[in-house]
C-alpha cells in the first residue's frame, strides 16, 4: 500500500492541478462593460441638452469628448465606438445633434483606446492615461473633421480651392474648442478615478 505522505503529495497534486481559475469569466467581462457604458450613454445625454453649441451646421458637444475619453481607457476603443454611436442617435433624436454627430464623435474614443493601450506599455499608468485621454482632440479634429467636411464639401463646390480650405479650417477650429475642453474634463475625470481606486475595479471586468 501507498504511504501516507505518497497519498498526500498525489492529493496536493491533484488540488493544484484543478484549482479554479480566478480570473473573471468572459460574459461577466462583457456584463461589466455594459453596465459602464450603460452608465456613459446616461451621462452623456443627461448634459447633452445644456451643454452644446452651434458651429456651423454642426452642434458640438463637449461632453461627447468627455465621455470618450473615459470611455477609450476603461472599455476600450471597441466600446467607446459603440458609445459614440450610440450618444449621438439619440442626441439627433432628441434635436441636439445632426448627422456630424457620427465623425465628430467616433474617431476620438477609439484613437484613446488604442493610445492608453501603447502608452501603458511604455510609462506609467497614470501618465498613459493622461496622455491617451488627451489624444481625444487628434481622432475627433483631424479624423473626424476630415470626414465630416466630406459631407458637407459639395456645399462649396462653386467656391474656389483657397475658399474649400478655409472652411475645413473653419470646422477644425470649432471642433478644437470642443474637443480639447471634453478631453481634459475627461482626463481629470480618470485621474480621480485612479486616486481614488476605481479605475482597478472598473476595468477588472
Amino acid at each position: 500500500m501507498p504511504g501516507f505522505k505518497t497519498l498526500t503529495r498525489t492529493g496536493l497534486q491533484l488540488s493544484n492541478a484543478y484549482q479554479p481559475s480566478t480570473e473573471p469569466f468572459v460574459g461577466m467581462k462583457a456584463v461589466v462593460r455594459l453596465a459602464i457604458s450603460s452608465a456613459l450613454v446616461a451621462l452623456a445625454l443627461v448634459i447633452a441638452p445644456v451643454a452644446w453649441f452651434a458651429w456651423g451646421p454642426t452642434k458640438a458637444f463637449p461632453g461627447q469628448h468627455l465621455v470618450n475619453a473615459v470611455a477609450g481607457v476603461i472599455v476600450g476603443p471597441l466600446w467607446a465606438a459603440i458609445i459614440a454611436t450610440v450618444v449621438g442617435t439619440l442626441r439627433i433624436m432628441m434635436g441636439v445633434g445632426t448627422i456630424f454627430a457620427y465623425p465628430g464623435g467616433l474617431p476620438g474614443g477609439v484613437v484613446v483606446g488604442v493610445a492608453y493601450k501603447l502608452l501603458k506599455k511604455v510609462t506609467s499608468r497614470r501618465r498613459a492615461l493622461l496622455l491617451a485621454a488627451l489624444t481625444e482632440p487628434l481622432g475627433t479634429v483631424l479624423v473626424g473633421g476630415t470626414l465630416a467636411w466630406f459631407i458637407f464639401d459639395p456645399l462649396f463646390a462653386g467656391m474656389s480651392l483657397q475658399a474649400r480650405f478655409g472652411s475645413i479650417l473653419w470646422l477644425y477650429a470649432g471642433w478644437s474648442l470642443s474637443s480639447v475642453a471634453g478631453g481634459v474634463l475627461g482626463a481629470a475625470c480618470l485621474l480621480v478615478i485612479d486616486r481614488v481606486g476605481l479605475l482597478d475595479l472598473l476595468k477588472a471586468g
